[in-house]
């Protein structure tokens, strides 16, 4: 069976399986699904009593059947990378183990979160990392965002252009929630870097 009954660390959509880390994020969007929804695709909630430790994931990476997904998508309630280690030692296992290819879906400011540079880190055991731009202007992004930090439009910039060199796929996302104006001027300033952009739907 591929529906998972405890549905906090993995759950399904589509054709991809997500491990749901961690509820701490470092930012509020004002379009986080999880302020209007407490679970997507097969999970019943995606919120955690306890953040799972590292024997927790592995014991569910263990009891799932991974044949015919396609990617294993680090993305839950939280920001992945607030779970940095449990990340990157379960993703080494999951390659290691079950070959799958690893995307890691996050806000771009683990940087400043940790006050040193992780993409290294990333770098050994991420395919693809898929960063949240959420708006082209460091005003607009503060705005929708709210994050934590000062400079955090300017840190998530420089975070996805250090990705870029070191990771084999980056790409920037923003939510159809924007204006058309300001998702052609979010591709725009995705191309002057020379990172692809994709527009997710809100859902």
């Amino acid at each position: 069976l591929r529906r998972i009954k405890k549905t906090d660390i993995l759950y399904t959509y589509k054709n991809n399986v997500y491990v749901n880390l961690t509820n701490k994020c470092d930012c509020a969007c004002t379009f986080c699904i999880r302020s209007h929804q407490d679970g997507v695709g097969e999970s019943e909630t995606l919120w955690h009593k306890k953040d799972p430790g590292l024997e927790e994931v592995l014991s569910a990476f263990d009891a799932f059947d991974f044949n015919g997904y396609d990617e294993l998508i680090y993305c839950g309630y939280g920001e992945p990378t607030c779970a940095l280690d449990i990340l990157t030692e379960s993703a080494r296992y999951a390659k290691e183990k079950y070959g799958i290819r690893i995307r890691v879906n996050t806000n771009g400011l683990a940087n400043l979160y940790y006050g040193r540079d992780v993409i290294p880190d990333l770098a050994e055991v991420v395919d693809c990392v898929s960063i949240s731009l959420n708006a082209p202007t460091a005003e607009e992004y503060t705005a929708v965002t709210r994050p934590r930090f000062e400079n955090a439009f300017e840190g998530m910039l420089e975070f996805a252009s250090e990705c870029a060199k070191k990771i084999k796929q980056v790409r920037f996302t923003v939510v159809d929630v924007l204006s058309e104006k300001d998702i052609e001027a979010s591709r725009r300033l995705a191309d002057s870097m020379g990172i692809g952009l994709r527009v997710r739907h809100f859902a």
